[in-house]
């Protein structure tokens, strides 16, 4: 079947109380809207278009995409003020899906099950408290009307199937339908669920399609019922991980704001963060409240507590942490060990090496079997430029030491402890840069004067 899909994200969202339009705030760390334009193209459409109106640009350099169209929507007069502004946008395709940028959790497969080329059907979901939202008549068990909630009767506020908004519309149709709209009700805005009546008129069928999960209509208008979708996606995460065999210390306490992609039998303790793609490949355990950003794990490492790991590919077998910081550009071979408190940035660690602790390695490479003391550092900027520092296969950098880049340690060479090191150090060499020790006898160390 053709199809069209048209997004409503025009809205203000005032109970948000944010400057930021709805749609863009975030949930499992993307804008709401882009979870939405995610599930429309699962669909295949024909024809993506994005209602905007509220934040203008912002909304659309967010998501703007080759396959995405967007119109504009200046004044926010109702749905089906909104539907009539993506009208000149559409292809002719048998069906128009109308989606909302405000409701993220909505299935492909649940939006298969609207579609039909030459009736009306309207997803619809059981609430035990329907307050605030519309309400589905029927008649005969057929769908005859859909009441706003401001609009609506006692009798007809006591119906608890209610109106997602997500609707399907025979294309063909459309167009009329829509001129047809008035503002007559409490909001005077044009709603889109006027079109009910109009399609019986033109004897086309309306069905209400419940929801199979209540949770995937959702929608978001404050700040608390985002909270309630976040935590519903993050436990649904967790569930998934949790059959894919992955060993959580706690479901409720991991957050992925992403995609993590899991071997088998990885372990992942309380409080951690993932965010953009993360891989952990076999074996490899994450301890406590680390955070992890695009980055690429290999088979049996271990990254110890409060960890921060981003934009990195990191080898098997290595151990990183606890308080480690791994910046973006860096790459760790196999068995490299990088300890408490050390920093990595822009650089390439070789197979063995290790940093156990108080180190700073910046736009460096490094081989292979490299013993980094602690306190050690790269001085690789000068105020103006970066520049590289290289210590080659089975050097030791002796401990508090400074290497001030551009400068080359070569194979097997030793840096003594508290050296400062200018120029390059051959092979096998041991350098060091000391002032002579000197003893001062008598001195006597400086005593705190006594307040009056």
């Amino acid at each position: 079947m053709s199809l069209n899909v048209v997004i409503l994200a025009a809205g203000q969202g005032k109970r948000m109380n944010s400057r930021q339009p709805k749609v863009l705030h975030s949930l499992a760390g993307k804008p709401l809207l882009a979870h939405v334009i995610g599930t429309a193209r699962a669909l295949s459409p024909a024809k993506i278009v994005v209602v905007f109106g509220y934040g203008g640009e912002t909304v659309r350099n967010a998501v703007a995409a080759p396959d995405i169209e967007f119109a504009l929507q200046a004044e926010q007069k109702g749905t089906g003020h909104a539907l009539q502004q993506a009208l000149p946008h559409l292809t002719p395709a048998e069906t128009t899906l109308v989606l909302y940028g405000d409701v993220p959790l909505i299935r492909a497969d649940t939006l298969r099950g609207l579609l039909a080329a030459k009736e009306v059907r309207i997803l619809t979901a059981m609430l035990d408290d329907p307050k605030g939202y519309g309400r589905i008549v029927r008649k005969n068990k057929k769908v005859c009307a859909i009441v706003e909630d401001k609009d609506a009767n006692a009798a007809q506020k006591k119906i608890r199937e209610i109106n997602t908004g997500i609707m399907a519309l025979p294309t063909a149709r459309l167009a009329r339908w829509l001129t047809k709209l008035k503002p007559q009700n409490a909001q005077r805005e044009y709603y889109l669920t006027d079109i009910v009546p109009l399609a019986l008129v033109d004897h086309v069928a309306v069905s209400g399609v419940p929801a199979t999960d209540v949770w995937e209509t959702l929608g978001v208008n404050s700040k608390v019922q985002l909270a309630q979708l976040e935590r519903q996606v993050q436990q649904q995460t967790a569930n998934q991980l949790l059959e894919q065999g992955v060993t959580l210390a706690d479901p409720a306490r991991v957050d992925v704001r992403g995609e993590l992609v899991c071997g088998r039998d990885v372990s992942i303790d309380i409080g951690c963060i993932f965010e953009g793609k993360v891989v952990l490949a076999d074996d490899v355990s994450v301890g406590a409240h680390c955070v992890l950003k695009n980055v690429d794990v290999q088979s049996g490492t271990r990254i110890e507590p409060y960890s921060h790991v981003v934009e990195a590919t990191i080898g098997a077998n290595c151990r990183i942490g606890p308080y480690a910081r791994i910046r973006p550009g860096t790459k760790l071979a196999d068995d490299v060990h990088i300890g408490n408190f050390v920093e990595i940035k822009a650089s390439d660690i070789g197979v063995g090496s290790k940093a156990s602790h108080l180190a700073y390695i910046g736009d460096s490479s490094v081989g292979r079997n490299v013993n980094v003391g602690a306190g050690a550092i790269t001085c690789n900027y000068d105020g103006a430029n970066k520049h590289r520092t290289v210590i080659e296969d089975d050097a030791f950098i002796g401990s508090d030491t400074q290497l001030v880049a551009p400068v080359t340690v070569h194979r097997g060479a030793t840096v003594g402890a508290g050296a400062t090191i200018t120029r390059d150090v051959a092979a096998g060499e041991l350098a060091i840069s000391r002032a002579k020790q000197i003893s001062i006898p008598g001195w006597k160390r400086p005593t705190k004067n006594m307040k009056k």
